[in-house]
């Protein structure tokens, strides 16, 4: 079983990262077990310095379980965070992605909703997402994020449009099948 490295937390100054999330929310970000919750959802500025925000969002919706699935839960959903910011429209100045967690009995969703391809990447196809092949995963520049998602998720996918792209993951409670204990 992998060593689990600590995911970093909320920078020191909580209070002003969360300045802008009301009191009645901010239980959204503090690490505890949650309310019970069918679905939960926020929408965070498309700016890299909201990643430690969602992985705080994440952490706190998987809160309660053991630490390998909250871990894992928490690195895919940054993962699909990083990407809305980086690869999408989400990431140019004024814009925004949503993330929004499902629980079922079985376990949870992770869906990442971003504003889609950048104009000055569209090439009149959207398509759907795919991890780079196991063989290219070492050296490719892109895709071994979605890699991740392919090897430590239950399942995954996206919806295949380029201008309002949804990609989420399933991480079923019990990993046993997971490539996670063997990473």
């Amino acid at each position: 079983m992998p060593t689990l490295v600590a995911v970093p937390t909320l920078i020191k100054n909580e209070d002003r990262v969360l300045e802008r999330v009301p009191d009645e929310y901010r239980h959204y970000f503090n690490g505890r077990v949650p309310v019970p919750f069918t679905k939960r959802r926020w929408e965070f500025d498309g700016e890299p310095v909201s990643v430690p925000m969602v992985r705080a969002f994440l952490e706190t919706c998987a809160a309660g379980r053991d630490p390998d699935y909250q871990y894992v839960l928490t690195l895919l959903g940054a993962e699909l965070a990083t990407n809305a910011i980086r690869h999408s429209r989400s990431g140019e100045p004024g814009q925004t992605f949503v993330v929004r967690v499902d629980r079922g009995p079985n376990g949870l969703t992770v869906t990442c909703r971003d504003n889609g391809t950048p104009v000055s990447a569209l090439k009149g196809e959207g398509g759907q997402l795919f991890a780079s092949p196991p063989e290219e995963r070492l050296t490719a520049e892109d895709g071994r994020g979605l890699a991740l998602i392919d090897s430590f998720a239950t399942a995954w996918g996206d919806n295949g449009h380029p201008s309002i792209r949804k990609v989420w993951f399933h991480l079923a409670y019990d990993m046993t099948g997971s490539s996670w204990p063997a990473a």
